[in-house]
C-alpha cells in the first residue's frame, strides 16, 4: 500500500489511524506500507508562514476556519487523537518533513517518524520548519541527531522528494489522504477502518488468483 498524504493534512492524520486499524482487522494478509510524500500547500514557503497569513490565504481568514476545524476535531477526537488548532502559530513548508520520513524509512521507522511529526504539528502546535524541533523529533523515534542535523542543512533528497510529489500530482492524486492498493486500485480520503480492510482483503485475493 502506498499512502499518499502530508504531515499538515488532518485528514492525512486522520487516516493514518484509520489504515492501521485496518490493518489490524486483516492480521492474515501481509502487507508492505510505503509512506508517500504529497504538498498539500506547494506555494508555502521553505521557511513557513504565520498561520494567520495562511489561513487567510485559504480559507478568507482565521475565523471562516474554526468552523472548519470543528469537523475535523470531532472527527479526530473519534480515532482517539488531539487536534489543537488553536496551537498552531506557523504554516510549514514540509518537504524537510518528507526527507525525514523518508531517511527514517531506511531504518523502518518511516510510521513512526510520520506520527511524530504529525503529533507534534496537530496535537502540540510545534513548529516543523524549526530545525531544532525536527533533530528533537528524529531522536523520538531513535534516528542520530547529528546525522540528522548534519543531512537537514544540505539539500539531500530534496529533489527526489519533489519528484515524488509531482509524480502524484501527475497521476491525478489532488486530495490526501490517497490509498493506493498494489500500484492499480485508489482509493481517497479517510475512509473508516472497515471499508479499508475489506479493499485489502478484495486486492489481496485478487493477486493471490492472479499468482
Amino acid at each position: 500500500i502506498d499512502i499518499v498524504s502530508d504531515v499538515v493534512c488532518p485528514w492525512c492524520y486522520i487516516g493514518k489511524k484509520r489504515i492501521e486499524d485496518a490493518l489490524a482487522l486483516v492480521p492474515d494478509v501481509p502487507v508492505e506500507v510505503n509512506w508517500r510524500p504529497f504538498f498539500l500547500n506547494p506555494w508555502v514557503p521553505r521557511e513557513g508562514i504565520s498561520r494567520d497569513e495562511y489561513l487567510t490565504a485559504k480559507f478568507g481568514s482565521p475565523e471562516a476556519y474554526k468552523g472548519i476545524a470543528g469537523r475535523v476535531v470531532a472527527a479526530a477526537a473519534e480515532e482517539g487523537l488531539e487536534y489543537n488548532s488553536d496551537r498552531v502559530k506557523r504554516q510549514p513548508n514540509t518537504i524537510d518533513s518528507h526527507r525525514l520520513i523518508h531517511w527514517a524509512a531506511a531504518e523502518g521507522k518511516a510510521a513512526q517518524m510520520k506520527q511524530r511529526l504529525m503529533e507534534l504539528y496537530f496535537r502540540d502546535g510545534g513548529d516543523l520548519t524549526d530545525t531544532d524541533v525536527l533533530v528533537q523529533a528524529a531522536a523520538d523515534v531513535g534516528l542520530d541527531a547529528d546525522s540528522v542535523r548534519k543531512r537537514l542543512a544540505t539539500d539531500e533528497d530534496v529533489d527526489r522528494i519533489s519528484g515524488q510529489a509531482q509524480e502524484a500530482s501527475e497521476k491525478g492524486i489532488s486530495g490526501v489522504p490517497t490509498f493506493v492498493f498494489a500500484q492499480k486500485y485508489a482509493v481517497s480520503g479517510a475512509q473508516p477502518a472497515d471499508q479499508l480492510a475489506r479493499a485489502i482483503r478484495q486486492v489481496s485475493a485478487e493477486i493471490n488468483q492472479a499468482a
